[in-house]
């Protein structure tokens, strides 16, 4: 016998959900613009296909980022993707041999032991071949069961997996879930019914069969056919359903794995490729914990799982589309690697972005007298804290640094706050002005203050020169020997903003330069597990009592171990943290200024001036 009519709600599903996936795929691919599609296809007939294929098993199968930000979890996700297709591939192996034929439809290895019904063999007697199947299968779907106890735990015991706020799901999603925890018990019960009355079982489903037959009342095969029944229902409901919720990341995430190692990325605007990243998010509400809105407050509808639900259903509220910081601590912890900051500003372009601005008070050709090796542009932020602007021309004179300082009266905005806006348009504005005076100083080296300004000056203004942050730059002085310091005899906490932390990259040399100078300590949160200042100015919607419960929750962290100053290299951030601060809040460049001892600047006017007055005799 190898076909009975329960096998149909899984056949009518299986082909349903191929049917699905493949016109989905179809069309994202086809949607790529010629140069990614081109991509695509060569990336298929090249070495990176094998990275590929290497990383769609590292995550999609074994969930290595999963499991190294939290072992139970990962654990718990490589169980069902790991474990059901073991149970695939071993069952597709097992029935070929019982039938003899290479090629069974799909639903005979699925179904296979009630087709099946062989005595030859003792649960435990592995080594024949078809004892060896039996102990594998059963291994198998131990392993899945596993994780589908841990996945049931899960819901009403969280914190056990230090998960202190779980996603909540839609209706769809919930029934899906509901299917997918049924699939493996009802395979379970239907295999133990059957080798319980007719034998023939593994190690687990022999047993335990034995044990359900001898207490029930009913006739086993009677009960047998309705589990099997009940597992082909679950199995074709759980797949027509998987493309039209959160499970669809099963099969997104090989696609953009692919996307990714055949170099293909979101450009300026919402794409194919977004919508896979969109897709791709299996909603295990990883982001949701690390988000500062959920630290220090009690706002639930704005974190990245509800922020890409609502994209993929076409439902962007505008509150919570705006409030997000854009930190980047949510893209930072999420094991899928969703770009979330970029997907929030293509969202925030494509609905806020076309409202005009006139920026016809910009010069079109500017001009410079002046031309130096090395231009300062401090950023409007930066000049809200002017300490730090004084301190960074002190210390570039006391360097003897031929420079100009850019925006010393007046400037216009780098552009980076309308682009988290969404206005890339009017931006652009505003890069090409500033991009035609930095230009303009033939200088080689852009030095900036405020990390903003950093972030777009490397990411959208495409300068043909070096552009670092004020902490490299003067890391870079003091080794030229250029700027003498002595030790400031006091304990530093640093911070680390999110634009220079977390989206550039920049960690330790900000630490190397306090180092010199001071005594470092840790704070409890640091590198990329850093805090937002709170005053960051990609939340648009966020009240005061939220940005300053924020700030609060940070300042607890940086200030535990007693510091008695906090550095932090950017005037955003100092700013904000001045309001609550216990300790004096300090920007680096001035910790550094402070540090230069009187007499090595003495020693260099005077000899400034001696060669004055030298000029002047001859």
């Amino acid at each position: 016998m190898t076909f009975n009519l329960f096998v149909l709600p899984f056949s009518i599903g299986l082909i349903y959900v191929l049917f699905a996936i493949g016109i989905r795929f179809y069309r994202w691919i086809k949607a790529l613009n010629p140069e990614d599609r081109y991509k695509f296809f060569r990336g298929l007939r090249s070495t990176a296909l094998f990275s590929a294929l290497k990383e769609v098993f590292m995550e999609s199968l074994l969930h290595r980022k999963m499991f190294k930000k939290n072992a139970l979890l990962g654990y718990m996700h490589m169980s069902f993707a790991l474990g059901w297709l073991l149970l695939i591939i071993g069952g597709n192996m097992e029935s070929r041999i019982y039938s003899g034929f290479y090629i069974n439809p799909p639903y005979y290895p699925i179904f296979l032991k009630f087709f099946i019904h062989d005595k030859r063999v003792l649960p435990f007697e592995i080594f024949t071949v078809p004892g060896f199947f039996r102990f594998t299968m059963d291994l198998f779907l131990v392993f899945v069961l596993s994780g589908v106890a841990l996945a049931l735990f899960k819901r009403s015991k969280s914190k056990f997996f230090g998960i202190k706020k779980s996603a909540q799901l839609q209706l769809t999603d919930k029934v899906a879930m509901t299917c997918l925890w049924l699939i493996f018990p009802f395979r379970l019960l239907a295999e133990c019914f059957t080798v319980g009355f007719y034998g023939g079982g593994g190690f687990i489903t022999q047993h335990l069969g034995n044990l359900l037959v001898s207490i029930t009342p009913l006739p086993a095969p009677v009960i047998a056919y309705g589990f099997w029944w009940s597992y082909s229902f679950v199995l074709g409901i759980f797949f027509v359903m998987l493309p039209y919720t959160r499970f669809m990341h099963i099969f997104a995430e090989v696609l953009l794995i692919f996307f990714r190692n055949f170099g293909i990325k979101t450009k300026v605007n919402y794409s194919s490729v977004s919508d896979v990243e969109v897709h791709s998010c299996s909603r295990c509400g990883v982001c949701i914990d690390v988000c500062q809105f959920s630290m220090a407050t009690e706002t639930r509808n704005m974190q990245s799982v509800y922020f890409i639900r609502a994209v993929r259903d076409q439902h962007v509220r505008e509150k919570p589309a705006l409030q997000c910081m854009i930190c980047g601590r949510c893209q930072e912890a999420c094991p899928v690697g969703v770009h979330i900051d970029d997907l929030r500003l293509l969202n925030r372009k494509e609905t806020y972005g076309k409202h005009l601005a006139d920026f016809s008070y910009l010069p079109r050709q500017v001009s410079l007298n002046q031309q130096a090796e090395v231009v300062y542009f401090a950023g409007c932020m930066t000049h809200l804290t002017p300490l730090t602007h004084r301190a960074m021309t002190s210390i570039l004179e006391k360097a003897g640094i031929n420079y100009i300082f850019l925006d010393k009266d007046a400037s216009v905005c780098c552009g980076r706050p309308m682009m988290l806006a969404g206005k890339k348009a009017q931006a652009e504005e505003m890069i090409r002005h500033n991009k035609n005076l930095i230009l303009a100083t033939k200088a080689r080296t852009l030095v900036t203050s405020c990390p903003i300004c950093h972030r777009i000056f490397k990411e959208e203004y495409n300068l043909p020169i070096r552009i670092v942050h004020h902490s490299q730059y003067l890391l870079e002085l003091v080794k030229q020997g250029r700027l003498p310091l002595q030790s400031y005899h006091h304990s530093v906490v640093y911070h680390d903003p999110c634009e220079l932390g977390r989206h550039a990259g920049v960690y330790n040399e900000p630490r190397e330069l306090i180092s010199k100078v001071a005594d470092l300590i840790p704070a409890s949160r640091e590198k990329e597990d850093a805090l937002c200042c709170g005053g960051s100015l990609g939340t648009f919607t966020a009240s005061e009592e939220e940005r300053s419960a924020i700030t609060k929750n940070a300042l607890e962290s940086l200030l535990a171990n007693k510091p008695d100053y906090l550095v932090t290299s950017c005037p955003a951030c100092k700013k904000t943290f001045s309001r609550f601060s216990e300790v004096q809040v300090m920007d680096i460049a001035e910790i550094i200024d402070d540090a230069i001892p009187v007499q090595i600047v003495r020693e260099k006017v005077t000899s400034k001036a001696e060669e004055n007055v030298t000029t002047l005799q001859d």
